[in-house]
């Protein structure tokens, strides 16, 4: 990942990327993807610094991961009879996690969910899809982002997860 000259390694799906998303199959999505907000575990972390809008996460809290539900790739409150996935997690990678805009408006059923920027696995396991950072990159990436940043997700480069970038509109990347 690039932030303006800064470079961090991070983790991206076990597929891969793809231009064309679809739910379980393992891909980061291709494309620029607007940073919503910044949810976190108030009983693990205290709020990360950063100019998007932070909130803790609730016990109650899950995203609907279910093709075909009305809520499809939204937060929804638990227990829900949908397929969804909990927002509080024992594993840690969602101590720290970037709501972000992929499949949000327009929503389409099926092309993916809960694709989000979150910690990584500390055994350097691939995501199901998301991007993830360590704990400590997470905190520099974030004192950077606002309203305007975008998550870029390049199609293609000499090793995954090499080419991606956080980038504000009007500023290029440093990378070739």
């Amino acid at each position: 990942m690039t932030v303006g000259s800064m470079q961090f390694p991070c983790i991206i799906g076990r597929s891969g990327r793809s231009h064309r998303k679809i739910e379980g199959d393992g891909a980061t999505p291709v494309g620029r993807w607007q940073l919503f907000r910044i949810a976190y575990r108030a009983d693990r972390n205290l709020p990360p610094g950063s100019r998007l809008p932070v909130r803790a996460i609730a016990p109650y809290e899950g995203w609907c991961d279910q093709a075909g539900d009305r809520n499809y790739n939204r937060p929804v409150r638990l227990p829900y009879p949908a397929g969804h996935e909990a927002m509080r997690r024992a594993d840690h990678l969602y101590d720290i996690v970037v709501i972000l805009s992929h499949n949000q408006r327009p929503r389409s059923q099926g092309c993916g969910s809960a694709v989000f920027l979150h910690l990584a696995d500390p055994q350097g396991k691939p995501t199901a899809g998301c991007v993830a950072l360590s704990r400590r990159d997470m905190a520099t990436v974030l004192a950077f982002c606002g309203r305007q940043t975008r998550l870029v997700v390049w199609p293609h480069g000499p090793k995954p997860c090499s080419r991606k970038s956080l980038t504000r509109p009007g500023r290029r990347s440093h990378r070739r």
